[in-house]
């Protein structure tokens, strides 16, 4: 977590410097790009300080983290060994996939402040909390397909209820 604390205050400083706002406010306009962009700031960090693990090669490939040598090249389109890695700003932890899975999931919880004024007041971004666990395929539920909408899933709340009591990091214990 401390990687992208560094990279939004560095981001940040040069932003303010010349008169243009922060990252989170810019990508909290398009609310997915700010979560992706933290999944993969993430990922990236984590198989930089892992000895196991590494970022899987493929595009859009799953999991995110792969266990370093286990399949070609590091790049496996739908592999089974690793780590799916998500961020949202659901504090129940709730993300939504494309697909129900057997799978090891990490997701880190994180705050934006987008309301102090003035802007340059505005506390960073903060995570407050990190669950790591095993979900199963029956601990989804499939959303409803919208009209201009891909179909997703996402823990039903059994399978949240499960997940989050595997938490590793917790601002508070109600977080």
């Amino acid at each position: 977590m401390q990687d992208i604390y560094d990279f939004f205050y560095d981001v940040n400083k040069m932003l303010l410097d010349k008169g243009l706002g922060r990252i989170e406010d810019i990508l909290e306009r398009r609310k997915a790009t700010l979560s992706g962009l933290l999944s993969d700031l993430l990922t990236a960090s984590l198989a930089r300080h892992s000895r196991a693990l590494t970022e899987n090669r493929y595009p859009n490939g799953h999991p995110d983290l792969i266990l370093r040598g286990r399949y070609p090249n590091d790049a496996v389109k739908a592999g089974e060994a690793g780590i799916e890695v998500k961020s949202t700003k659901n504090t129940n932890a709730a993300v939504d996939m494309h697909g129900a899975r057997d799978q090891i999931l990490c997701v880190f919880v994180y705050e934006v402040d987008s309301e102090t004024e003035p802007v340059t007041e505005r506390r960073p971004l903060t995570f407050n909390a990190v669950y790591l666990g095993q979900v199963r395929i029956d601990d989804f539920r499939r959303n409803a397909r919208g009209p201009l909408g891909t179909r997703t899933a996402t823990l039903d709340r059994e399978g949240i209820a499960k997940f989050r009591a595997n938490w590793l990091y917790r601002l508070s214990p109600t977080g």
